[in-house]
């Protein structure tokens, strides 16, 4: 895509920028990380123009710098409470959320099929949107410019998060469990993908001492995981009962 030549789309991520209060010097890193697979197949782009690559340094960088904040202003925590923190802010469920409010299904770009879907509403694409600018901006700006956007847009979620009343993360309640019950931490497995590339549906199996406890489906992987683990929670309360 020639930006310089598409004057709306250009207008559409000038108003972005605005709304993120972060301005990019390399437009076409954000016009990338609000580009869905399923845009970049239908319109023939290249594998790498889509948002995926960049999801995937997002999702490392918000780690990170959700790790290193908690981990300073949290010296008295053990890694089990960093740990839960950490997991609750970076959960899909809180990505989503942030995502709504910032409307970045607005801004992306999708095929004729996912925005038929009602894609720009889908919770994977919104998750996986916010991961990839929070990747373009680090690219774009370096740390300190990721650090000053993810502590600025989640700022309520982690005040949230200190009072307890984060989104529950179903995953790090599992894995302490089967720590104190099996010595051992627990593994996801995919069972299934089903559908299309651009609309997949995943189904994942949680794994704990060689038995499967629990099976969750969703839209990406992280959700079905966390299906699984809230099942296998509820299975090994039912296993606790029965002696």
């Amino acid at each position: 895509m020639n930006l310089r030549r598409d004057k709306n789309r250009l207008k559409k991520l000038k108003i972005f920028e605005k709304s993120i209060n972060y301005g990019f010097r390399n437009k076409l890193l954000l016009n990338q990380a609000l580009t869905h697979k399923s845009y970049a197949n239908e319109k023939d782009m290249e594998r790498s123009s889509d948002n995926e690559r960049l999801e995937f340094l997002g999702d490392s960088v918000l780690g990170l710098i959700i790790s290193h904040m908690f981990y300073n202003e949290h010296p008295e925590s053990d890694e089990g409470v960093l740990t839960r923190y950490k997991s609750q802010l970076v959960s899909g469920e809180t990505l989503a959320r942030i995502a709504k409010e910032l409307g970045i299904g607005e801004y992306i770009l999708l095929g004729r099929g996912e925005e038929t879907s009602g894609g720009r509403k889908h919770v994977s694409n919104l998750m996986c949107s916010l991961e990839a600018v929070i990747g373009a901006i680090y690219l774009d700006g370096g740390i300190k410019a990721a650090h000053n956007f993810i502590t600025k847009v989640f700022k309520p979620e982690i005040q949230l998060v200190k009072e307890g009343k984060g989104s529950k993360d179903y995953k790090s309640i599992f894995q302490q469990t089967a720590l104190r019950n099996f010595k051992t931490t627990p593994f996801y497995r995919i069972l299934s993908e089903i559908g299309p590339d651009h609309k997949k549906h995943f189904i994942v199996e949680a794994v704990v001492a060689g038995k499967r406890y629990g099976i969750g489906s969703g839209p990406n992987k992280k959700s079905a995981e966390q299906a699984s683990a809230k099942e296998a929670l509820s299975a090994l309360e039912s296993e606790k009962e029965l002696f």
